[in-house]
């Protein structure tokens, strides 16, 4: 992994920064936490512009639609975006970091062409329809069932925390083709249309008061044969996929994030008379040590993804188990730093702070993380 930058990987950082510094002042007001088509509308005007721009999709394969760029362009976008203050990707967090590398990784050509485009030009959002409440953190043990009937799957069952799927148009869909086959070799990876009859959709509240979650109930859902990514019963080879890309890149922005939100407390801390305490200064430093080790893992991973095709490797549990921890102690730090105003519901600080308990389940449970590390990575033998 060479940590150096080339003439031309300056060149793409001074680029950017000019871009970003006429851009960003041009943006309408964010709107309200609990405008969720205001949100839809904001981060897919966010995504034109970028695609306008020639940035979207910057490390998606140019047959995908995207630039090709480097690991290296890929993060110093990342870093100067996320240091600019731009928007993140909000609603299009499935089809950007999830679906649409799924399918520019294992779909057909004309899955390719037909769904794509749509997710880099903000015009389509996508949800992720994989946990249920009966699996568990066991995924593999999902019931939603789809019966072949013609060129369509009938889909009948559940699922729950389903990402953004009150303003999604598509839905990554785990499905159970094959309820007689061992629970791993049974599943089948589908894209199904939001509107399609059938889909009922119930928004969750979240700790902190948000609905980026929600339950889906599916009653004789039919969706075309066409629309499945991956032969039948092959889906659980192909969710093998789309969670490395959740948890090997799709958090790549977030440490630079609270690599950010670090530097902000330790500023706080000093200002309020809270940088006395030796103990809180040592926790602010392990912390800096500790995320500086992260970002190092993140391009390692992402120079990894690069040499393998595209499609990141099992250290992404490695990076997902750390990140998640360090990411609550980050805010179990900035309860410390600022006393009492942690409490207030209105500050952004607590809102993160709440979110932040959800790292450790969210993406595949730290448990499962340690399973996955211990015996894909480390060799060791099963639990039994």
């Amino acid at each position: 992994m060479d940590l150096t930058y080339t003439e031309e990987e300056r060149d793409f950082r001074a680029r950017l920064r000019e871009w970003l510094a006429k851009t960003l002042p041009e943006l309408p007001a964010r709107p309200s936490p609990d405008d969720w088509p205001g949100r839809r509308a904001y981060d897919l005007g966010w995504q034109r512009r970028l695609y306008e721009a020639g940035y979207a999709g910057l490390h998606w394969p140019v047959d995908a639609g995207g630039r090709g760029a480097t690991p290296t362009q890929h993060l110093i976008f990342l870093e100067e975006t996320e240091r600019a203050g731009a928007p993140y990707v909000g609603a299009n967090f499935v089809g950007l970091l999830h679906a649409g590398p799924t399918i520019a990784a294992e779909g057909t050509a004309g899955q390719r062409a037909r769904w794509l485009p749509p997710v880099l030009r903000g015009d389509e959002v996508w949800c992720q329809g994989f946990s249920e409440p009966d699996a568990g953190s066991d995924l593999a043990s999902l019931r939603t069932r789809a019966v072949r009937d013609g060129d369509d799957y009938v889909i009948t069952g559940s699922k729950i925390w389903t990402s953004h799927a009150e303003v999604a148009d598509w839905c990554e869909l785990l499905v159970r083709t094959d309820p007689g086959a061992p629970k791993h070799r049974g599943i089948s990876w589908l894209a199904m249309p939001m509107d399609a009859p059938g889909v009922t959709v119930r928004p969750l509240r979240t700790l902190a008061g948000s609905t980026e979650f929600a339950e889906v109930f599916l009653d004789e859902v039919r969706v075309p044969v066409a629309n499945r990514v991956g032969a039948e019963n092959d889906g659980w080879r192909v969710t093998m996929v789309t969670l490395s890309f959740e948890r090997g890149t799709a958090f790549v922005g977030e440490v630079v994030a609270c690599r950010r939100t670090l530097g902000e407390l330790a500023r706080t801390a000093r200002a309020n008379g809270r940088w006395d305490d030796a103990v809180l200064r040592r926790r602010l430093g392990r912390l800096y040590g500790e995320f500086g080790a992260l970002w190092r893992l993140t391009q390692w991973n992402v120079s990894e993804s690069e040499r393998s095709g595209g499609v990141p490797g099992i250290g992404g549990s490695v990076f997902k188990l750390a990140y998640s921890h360090a990411r609550q102690e980050l805010y179990d730090v900035a309860a410390e730093v600022l006393g009492a105003a942690s409490l207030s519901l209105d500050e952004e600080w607590t809102l993160d702070r709440l979110s932040s308990l959800s790292y450790t389940i969210a993406a595949g449970t730290s448990q499962i993380q340690r399973n996955i590390v211990a015996e894909r990575i480390l060799g060791l033998p099963k639990g039994r």
